[in-house]
């Protein structure tokens, strides 16, 4: 059995997580220890200790979610919590109340942490400012998704022990990807070096990550590359340009066995999820055991989100 790793002495200071700017890098570094601490209880099939008995955690999702809803009751529960999925589609959103007000009233029931994803970048901390409760950010806008970056790290970790020096070809719809924001954030503090490999159309704004190369064909993007991360094309984002903006894409760029062989020899393939098959990626490469990191990534998600929510609730004590 693992040992428990030691807390820094102010781990997450903040008492939030909405954005990876909110993690010192002694915070990154025991989130990500304590969330492979977790993981080997899950593949050991342990009942993990009960770190959060007594406390509340509230799950308000105003978009749909799998994963990350999911994976958040499971941690949640697995520590011990009393968890509370909101149904927001028959809450009293639809009546006209604004999700402040319904973020406060459910803050009112005693919770102790609120995970919420929005559509809207800023909601979360307008909800910092105003709710007495810790809160996470389960996915805001096309922004930032902390926690998916963080379980996306230790599922690297697991695979090559450090993300130090390691080459990251991010692929697909960067413009509107929220886990692409994070990622970045985090992975360049965790030493590694990230590409943007895509159509221009599928770019972040011009003073958006202006550090980061910019790559408009698979030969030159995913050569050298460690990793080929495929990114959903988020139709659902684009109005009435989604179906030219997809177009050909995966002819070009889709994520293939041919098209992983430019990269790295033992290159790795990852995606967050949701997956278009046949549009970014090929369902085959996804499946394929020896490359892909994909379900790994599924696994991840529950002990880091344990990790997350221990450390914001118990302060490492």
């Amino acid at each position: 059995m693992t040992i428990r790793p030691t807390a820094p002495q102010d781990v997450l200071a903040a008492r939030r997580l909405i954005s990876i700017d909110d993690l010192s890098s002694a915070d990154i570094d025991y989130i990500l220890d304590l969330a492979e601490h977790y993981a080997g209880y899950l593949n050991r099939s342990d009942p993990a200790p009960k770190r959060l008995a007594g406390k509340t955690q509230v799950n308000l999702f105003f978009e749909d979610s799998t994963r990350t809803n999911l994976s958040f009751e499971l941690a949640g529960k697995k520590l011990g919590a009393d968890v509370i999925n909101v149904p927001v589609a028959a809450s009293s959103v639809h009546k006209g109340e604004s999700q402040v007000d319904t973020a406060q009233t459910m803050a009112a029931m005693a919770a102790d942490v609120m995970v919420v994803r929005a559509k809207e970048e800023g909601l979360h901390y307008e909800l910092d400012e105003v709710l007495p409760c810790a809160v996470v950010n389960g996915g805001a806008g096309a922004k930032e998704h902390p926690t998916q970056a963080l379980l996306d790290a230790a599922a690297i970790r697991s695979e090559f022990g450090s993300l130090e020096s390691l080459v990251i070809a991010i692929c697909g719809d960067i413009k509107h990807s929220r886990v692409a924001g994070s990622n970045v954030r985090l992975f360049k503090r965790l030493g590694a070096e990230i590409r943007f490999v895509g159509p221009d159309h599928f770019m972040p704004d011009g003073d958006q990550f202006t550090d980061i190369p910019r790559i408009d064909n698979l030969k030159d993007g995913l050569g050298g590359a460690d990793i080929a991360m495929g990114l959903r094309v988020q139709f659902e984002r684009m109005g009435d340009e989604a179906g030219d903006a997809a177009r050909g894409f995966f002819e070009t760029f889709g994520l293939t066995h041919e098209t992983i062989k430019l990269a790295k020899p033992g290159a790795r393939i990852m995606h967050p999820g949701p997956m278009n098959r046949g549009v970014e990626i090929d369902g085959a490469l996804a499946d394929d055991k020896e490359l892909s990191l994909i379900l790994r990534q599924v696994f991840y998600g529950v002990p880091t989100r344990m990790a997350c929510l221990d450390a914001l609730l118990t302060r490492g004590e």
